[in-house]
């Protein structure tokens, strides 16, 4: 019988596929990529109309030589990268590397690793998307572009080692806007109140908030205005002025997409981007389950469609009229409908197999796999099923000219929620004492609780709100998101604590030379044209030659003129007044993986070095002593008192030495204002005012 081979990405997949394709298929690994562009040259031909130039990638060739050898005996060779624009190029360099003949080459795809969907891939085989494999070569050539010519650049103006990317500069610019944001800000005072009233027969206080009045609804922003409404409702008599009861639903969520699901299991598990690819992959190439060998478990994992199959469709609203009765099963299919292009070719995330619950496949697997597996289960059977089902009830109170409000919900039939719950999920809230309450109910005023707050600046990003963040602006595609946090984040220039990723001064410097240097880089809008340029290079409708045609001229003048720039500024180590206490020269400012420190320029006799902590000329309020600019151990700058331990004193935002004129407090830098350090103060001016004195 004739012999076929089938070729693979990944070795974790060998075993399952030829398991399902039985003797007469050979499948092998390419191991990933097998040619590219070489490290050490641009990549391209620019003269030749940036003709890319591929090479063998170093320690391929065994590889390749035993592939070739496998696929001269074969009748047949059927590539099977992974269903991506990524894998269609791969399939595409093995072809040329292989030195295959099309008439017996042919392109298959698998959306899950199964015995059906394999099966059914090889009726389906075909020739390889050429406008695939453009997209993808326009994309890494781009990135090629950005990475080798701008990176040297920071070389020389900052330190050795750094890199820029089309995308990762562009994430760390974001980042860089929400700091100074957060840096910026000023909070603002405003007030809460609430009412106690007591019904009759009922043990717990009914509870109310201020609204204002009838048609306006108030904000209390200051002490003063909570008095003058605490004088206007003195001795004023209470009365139910309106009860409104209905319902409310809340919608079934959409199966996962690559980003979604990045999302929620940041939220949920605490994972990380990377942690969470690697934790998909691995349920995706496939798990040992007992009795069942090795068995992919859920669909492919870079996705931004959340299309199901009809198949997957049927299957689980199979299970849930099973489990839990037809009453939980959702009318018809949740589509997302967003006017963006997505690779719809692709299904969403979901079990390969919905019967087989988290619990039957606890025992195969390690505990993280475990807990992803069942966040996407979970996701995917919730999105087959009904809304949730809330009662609402709405209670208005009045009282001389203003009204006070009660809002409560009770779930009436839990829906999806008994698969997926929501942790933000409200809670009945006084729904058993509004339940009794109408027009007519005798209210009894107990008292009020009025409470000062102060606005919040934006949240520092979290990974699960910058892929949010990148996905919403269009800037990356599912297979980004997790390489491009993971590279600012190994650079230094981000890191990460509880959660929140913060920028450091390094990163700070590299933002800073990025949007002065190339603004178009590092713009937003531009990154996210490009990125839909390049999608349109996948549909056939954009040549892929074109986007680079007009991308690389005004990158080469931007860098030329930037190379100037740097030329004229004669870049060397600061020399500051520190002597080295072993060889008596004065130490140099250097730029480390965590921003400046000082060092000994007798570098490799002299290894001597220290944290470089600059006076910012303030004094301590606390002791009296110099202000210093600090890191924290992951890199992250504050201003600290030089007498630390002894003192305690520490600031996020810079000091200045101007005193508060309300409080004599000491005062920070805001952006363009200084404000006093203590909120509950809240003086506020202008720097240029405050040079003007």
């Amino acid at each position: 019988m004739a012999k076929n081979l089938v070729i693979v990405e990944s070795p974790a997949k060998v075993k399952t596929v030829k398991k399902f394709l039985g003797n007469n298929y050979e499948v092998a690994a390419s191991n990933g990529h097998v040619r590219d562009m070489p490290k050490s040259q641009l990549g391209f031909d620019v003269e030749n109309d940036y003709e890319p130039k591929y090479i063998t990638i170093r320690g391929k060739g065994e590889l390749l030589a035993g592939l070739r050898k496998s696929a001269k005996k074969a009748d047949k060779v059927y590539l099977a990268t992974d269903p991506d624009r990524e894998g269609e190029a791969i399939a595409w360099h093995l072809s040329k590397a292989l030195n295959l003949d099309e008439k017996k080459m042919r392109r298959i795809t698998f959306n899950e690793i199964t015995k059906s969907a394999v099966k059914e891939s090889i009726k389906h085989a075909r020739e390889i998307d050429m406008n695939l494999v453009n997209e993808q070569q326009a994309r890494r050539m781009l990135d090629r572009m950005v990475g080798y010519r701008i990176s040297p650049l920071l070389w020389k103006k900052i330190k050795r080692g750094l890199s820029a990317g089309r995308v990762q500069s562009v994430a760390l610019r974001i980042i860089g806007d929400r700091e100074d944001e957060i840096n910026a800000f000023i909070p603002e005072e405003y007030w809460t109140l609430e009412a106690d009233f007591k019904i009759p027969g009922e043990k717990k206080p009914l509870t109310a908030k201020f609204y204002g009045k009838e048609k306006q609804k108030m904000a209390i922003s200051s002490r003063e205005e909570l008095d003058q409404i605490l004088k206007e409702l003195d001795g004023v008599s209470y009365q139910v002025a309106d009860v409104k009861r209905g319902e409310r639903t809340k919608k079934a969520p959409l199966p996962f997409t690559t980003s979604t699901l990045q999302q929620e299991a940041a939220k949920n598990l605490n994972f990380s981007t990377q942690k969470t690819m690697r934790l998909a992959q691995q349920l995706y190439e496939g798990v040992d389950i007992k009795g069942n060998g090795t068995v992919g478990l859920i669909s492919y994992l870079r996705t931004d469609s959340t299309r199901i199959s009809e198949e997957a469709d049927a299957m689980a609203r199979e299970f849930i009229g099973k489990q839990y009765g037809d009453t939980y099963l959702a009318d018809g299919s949740e589509k997302k409908q967003d006017g963006r292009k997505v690779q719809d070719a692709h299904e969403a995330i979901r079990p390969t197999d919905v019967n087989r619950t988290p619990a039957a496949m606890k025992e195969s697997l390690s505990r993280d796999q475990f807990r992803l597996y069942q966040l996407i289960w979970k996701r995917f059977v919730a999105s087959r099923m009904k809304p949730a089902l809330y009662e609402t009830t709405s209670v208005k109170i009045s009282g001389g000219p203003y009204l006070f409000t009660v809002a409560a919900s009770k779930l009436a039939f839990d829906g999806f929620l008994s698969v997926y719950a929501v942790d933000d999920e409200e809670k009945s809230q006084g729904i058993t004492l509004v339940r009794g309450i109408d027009q007519d109910t005798q209210l009894n005023f107990a008292g009020f609780d009025s409470q000062q707050h102060f606005t919040q600046p934006p949240p520092h990003y979290t990974e699960a709100s910058l892929v949010k963040t990148l996905e919403e602006l269009g800037i990356g595609r599912p297979s980004t998101y997790a390489p491009t946090i993971t590279t600012i984040m190994a650079r230094h220039y981000v890191v990460k604590e509880q959660k929140n990723l913060y920028m450091t001064e390094l990163g700070e410097v590299v933002n800073q030379m990025m949007k002065k240097a190339f603004p178009s880089i590092v713009d937003v809008n531009f990154t996210a044209n490009l990125e839909d340029l390049l999608d349109k290079v996948g549909d056939g409708t954009v040549d892929w030659k074109v986007i680079v045609r007009n991308f690389y001229p005004d990158l080469e003048e931007a860098v030329e003129e930037a190379e100037k720039q740097l030329e004229q500024v004669k870049i060397e180590d600061e020399v500051t007044d520190v002597i080295c206490e072993n060889c008596g020269r004065h130490m140099v400012i250097k730029y480390g993986p965590h921003g400046r420190f000082l060092a000994c320029p007798g570098f490799p006799k002299c290894r001597n070095t220290k944290p470089y902590l600059e006076k910012i000329g303030v004094k301590c309020p606390k002791c009296g002593g110099e202000i210093v600019e600090k890191k924290t151990k992951k890199g992250r700058r504050y201003y600290g008192c030089e007498n630390n331990p002894q003192c305690d004193f520490m600031s996020w935002p810079r000091p200045v030495e101007k005193k508060c004129p309300n409080c004599g407090g000491y005062m920070v830098e805001k952006g363009s204002k200084l404000v006093c350090a203590d909120e509950h103060c809240g003086y506020v001016e202008s720097k240029k005012s405050a040079a003007d004195r």
